[in-house]
């Protein structure tokens, strides 16, 4: 059976950056889980794992556009201290929910300068390319539920 839309599809994968870096890896523990062609995972992962089957492996280098995005200056900006209300120790690397033009989205405390935080909207991966080392493990049809949620359910799903 092979990788297409509405599949469940199960990968094993190592995440890394240019420099090498491992950024994230489901290797020791549970594979990562996911419906095809949903858009549950980023679009040029995605777009590499179509018509592979279990057992495939795979080296695959995912420019930031297929990824997370190019960063966005605009995204970056300085708010007063005092949008911080209520909480006394602020610090870079800080991570808050925030309503964005977006919408909901999560914002990051990248300089504190007196009264004056710069906060970053980006997700941290943006700008950055990726390389996934992936092995598939599992290759199933989706049910009809999952088809219709736009995901997969497994343990601890509440629908």
């Amino acid at each position: 059976m092979q990788v297409a839309d509405k599949m469940a599809v199960s990968i094993h994968y190592t995440l890394t950056n240019d420099d090498g870096e491992v950024l994230d890896s489901s290797i020791g523990d549970e594979p990562l889980v996911y419906l095809h062609g949903t858009g549950n995972i980023i679009p040029g992962l995605e777009d590499a794992l179509f018509g592979k089957a279990v057992g495939d492996k795979f080296n695959v280098r995912i420019a930031p556009k297929d990824a997370y995005g190019e960063k966005n200056d605009g995204m970056i900006q300085v708010i007063p201290r005092a949008m911080f209300e209520g909480i006394d120790e602020l610090e870079v690397g800080m991570m808050f929910h925030a309503d964005v033009s977006s919408g909901s989205g999560e914002v990051t405390i990248v300089k504190i300068d007196g009264d004056e935080i710069t906060i970053d909207g980006n997700h941290s991966l943006a700008g950055v390319a990726l390389t996934f080392d992936v092995e598939v493990v599992a290759v199933r049809p989706s049910t009809e539920e999952e088809a219709a949620h736009g995901h997969i359910h497994g343990a601890g799903c509440h629908h």
